[in-house]
């Protein structure tokens, strides 16, 4: 997926991931924090994502379409 910026939705779908991982009882506890680290990241990029789609909703203009910034 080189250059190709990740969607919300494949977001979800990674963190479902790292969330199952957590939940198995075999993984070390090294494996684990970078687990952890990972999910940490991938919500913080969610996070900033729904906030710009979150200021592009409230930009919308008196026709209802969105401005361009």
């Amino acid at each position: 997926m080189a250059g190709k910026e990740k969607t919300i939705e494949g977001i979800f779908e990674e963190l479902e991931e790292k969330i199952s991982r957590l939940e198995q009882s075999d993984i070390s506890m090294e494996e684990a924090f970078k687990t952890y680290s990972e999910g940490m990241k991938l919500l913080k990029t969610c996070n900033d994502k729904l906030d710009k789609v979150e200021k592009k909703v409230m930009v919308l203009n008196k026709e209802g379409d969105l401005d361009e910034f």
